[in-house]
């Protein structure tokens, strides 16, 4: 059996060990065979925005994501607030190569942008990189493996004209070789900000990056809830600016982190998404969220 088909085995036989796991008797293929997958235009609940799907992803509501992500073996909470799942519509996302888009909603309020135009990407990584070190301290005592922030596997770039945000980081868990991508997609809006996570192994940073403008196109706010619908004085501000969402403002605000569990999908690893960021950092850069706020 060659190399690939050795892995595709392997991540087959991982999803059907998870799913005996958890008391099922279903095979991967007929689990996937009961998602119900949607195409054309889709409606995030609540009716804020719109995601017109192009022919390379199909669509899986609040419910099927929550089956998919405890099928890949993640704890039940880890699909709390999901609103759905973007899944390339030519892989199995129960495959060696699967991998997907995760979307949830910040609803901490309208996300000032002004500081896009003056951010030191290099001086946001470095303190990213320290807080990350700072962070494994309490994750050690927690059980979890250390992180290592390895880099930026894409550095940001901001739509100021489209309100869209993305970046990406290379992580790695422990002493594992194996590198996961953490590819990070934000669409602002008038009180939050739509969040979509890939999730992949960096060897499939090139996939990821190819589909990217698709995803980013493909999602917009709804007439009411955008950026632009922003009104001062009267809707909440957000205590951050472009800098606190890459450096990770959502997770901080929440204390020791906003736990988010996400799996790799190429080895089906779990991991924890969104924590390579810590308070210190967002308030070093910020300068105290009142004050942000203020200004907001």
């Amino acid at each position: 059996m060659n190399r690939t088909l050795a892995a595709a085995a392997l991540a087959l036989t991982v999803a059907s060990a998870t799913l005996a796991a958890q008391g099922s008797t279903t095979t991967p293929e007929e689990f996937e065979s009961k998602l119900s997958y949607q195409t054309g235009k889709v409606q995030l609940s609540g009716g804020m925005a719109t995601i017109t799907l192009p022919p390379s992803f199909r669509f899986l509501g609040e419910q099927d994501s929550r089956k998919l992500l405890v099928a890949w073996g993640n704890p039940p909470e880890s699909s709390q607030g999901v609103l759905g799942m973007l899944v390339p519509s030519d892989i199995s996302p129960l495959s060696e190569d699967g991998w997907a888009i995760v979307v949830t909603y910040d609803d901490d309020g309208y996300v000032n942008d002004a500081d896009a135009k003056t951010l030191n990407y290099d001086k946001v990584l470095s303190d990213m990189k320290a807080e990350t070190v700072d962070a494994n301290k309490a994750r050690r005592e927690e059980g979890f493996e250390p992180i290592t922030l390895v880099g930026w596997a894409e550095p940001p770039h901001y739509d100021a004209a489209a309100h869209k945000l993305y970046w990406a980081k290379e992580l790695q868990f422990g002493s594992s070789t194996d590198h996961t991508l953490n590819y990070s997609i934000r669409i602002l809006g008038r009180r939050g900000v739509l969040v979509l996570n890939a999730v992949s192994s960096i060897g499939q940073l090139d996939v990821v990056k190819k589909a990217t403008p698709d995803v980013l196109a493909a999602v917009e706010f709804n007439e009411g809830h955008r950026y632009t619908d922003y009104l001062p004085g009267t809707d909440k501000a957000a205590a951050y600016g472009i800098g606190g969402l890459i450096i990770g403002a959502t997770a901080a605000k929440a204390g020791f982190f906003k736990l988010i569990w996400v799996a790799l999908l190429a080895s089906k690893k779990l991991i924890l998404a969104g924590i390579v960021a810590a308070g210190a950092a967002v308030k070093k850069l910020l300068g105290g969220s009142k004050d942000a706020a203020t200004q907001a």
